[in-house]
């Protein structure tokens, strides 16, 4: 089940985000219905779009009401997709899994307690996350932008942080067998599309050089989806795009259930 977020309150830079949500709708009607990687037709996918969250300004009650849409979805035997809006929602949703791994796409280490006198900032997700599921069970990929209280922190050790350039000298396959070693069977997957380079996605809120390519994003996705069992997307702000970011988180939907569709049929085929 697919709804939409449309919350940019603690957005520390470019906002924009909360208009996302319709902006990746409308790139994703404009995708051919087929996939031919996959063999999937999408027309015979049952996929429910729930529309949007209620407008707040309170990021408590937000975090708050994701919780339950995500409880809700969950407890119906549902695949939750939320599009964003801002990184912070991601506390909401992650709460449902604690028993989890945590696979994150992202610039930032979002590890700060509080940012602007707020421990639910944009900027403090990975660091609520841990505090859900514990050392050892969140992998941040695409790492460039770390402030050095962050680093110094203690806690940050019990996050495998994969920064960006060593993505690019060891290789994607080298991060998938890393995460493999630790995670377990239940995974929750979430996109602040800053982790990809500009160059793929330049409608963010918080741009980073550097980047990952979207290919590198789409093999995780790939490898990993028959287990993924939440999944996100968010940060991306249509005022500062050219279509190239919503047209790519589109995507990166349709790959998601594509490639867990198309375990469901292998799954099926080999009983």
């Amino acid at each position: 089940m697919i709804f939409g977020i449309p919350f940019d309150g603690t957005s520390s830079y470019r906002k924009g985000s909360s208009l996302a949500p319709n902006a990746v709708r409308q790139a994703y009607v404009n995708l051919e219905s087929y996939d031919l990687y996959h063999g999937i037709d999408f027309t015979q996918v049952k996929i429910c779009d729930l529309g949007d969250l209620f407008e707040s300004e309170d990021v408590k009650e937000v975090v708050d009401s994701v919780r339950q849409i995500v409880t809700l979805i969950r407890s119906d035997g549902k695949v939750p997709i939320m599009m964003g809006g801002e990184h912070s929602i991601t506390v909401g949703s992650i709460g449902c899994f604690k028993e989890s791994t945590m696979i994150i796409i992202d610039a930032h280490s979002d590890f700060r307690d509080e940012y602007m006198g707020n421990p639910l900032n944009h900027a403090c997700v990975t660091r609520r996350s841990l505090e859900i599921l514990g050392s050892d069970r969140i992998f941040s990929v695409g790492t460039r932008s770390v402030s050095r209280d962050e680093f110094e922190s203690e806690e940050f050790r019990k996050v495998r942080f994969f920064y960006s350039d060593e993505v690019s000298e060891k290789g994607i396959q080298w991060v998938i067998d890393e995460i493999e070693q630790r995670a377990g069977p239940s995974i929750y997957f979430s996109i602040d599309m800053d982790g990809i380079d500009p160059a793929f996605a330049p409608g963010v809120g918080t741009p980073e050089p550097f980047g990952l390519p979207d290919r590198d994003v789409r093999a995780l996705l790939r490898h990993f989806a028959p287990r993924i069992e939440g999944f996100d997307i968010l940060e991306f702000t249509p005022v500062h795009d050219n279509g190239n970011t919503s047209m790519l988180a589109a995507k990166l939907i349709q790959e998601f259930i594509g490639s867990r569709e198309l375990s469901r049929h292998k799954a099926h085929s080999n009983r």
